[in-house]
């Protein structure tokens, strides 16, 4: 004959937690190694240090390129990283 394990509520509970605590180590861990794909007008203004206006007169220009949803501006953060890569200056 072959024991019977017996599982409580509060085994449960402990259960519960310690993989909710696994989980959220693993979601942590996973946004840390890669940034967002698509970034808001003031994550872009902020990352670059730029001004409302200048931002504005880059996506006037083409410089930047942006997705409109409604009216929120979206920006591709890989594209930025290319444009800063491009227009990075050697001495």
């Amino acid at each position: 004959m072959s024991a019977v394990d017996i599982v409580t509520k509060e085994d449960l509970i402990a259960f519960k937690k310690e993989l909710l605590q696994e989980i959220d180590a693993l979601l942590s861990r996973n946004k840390q190694d890669e940034p967002k794909r698509w970034l808001k007008t003031f994550e872009v203004r902020k990352m670059l240090g730029l001004s409302a206006g200048t931002l504005q007169t880059m996506r006037n220009n083409g410089t930047l390129n942006f997705s409109m949803i409604g009216n929120l501006a979206y920006y591709d953060y890989n594209e930025i990283v290319a444009l800063m890569e491009k227009r990075r200056k050697t001495r």
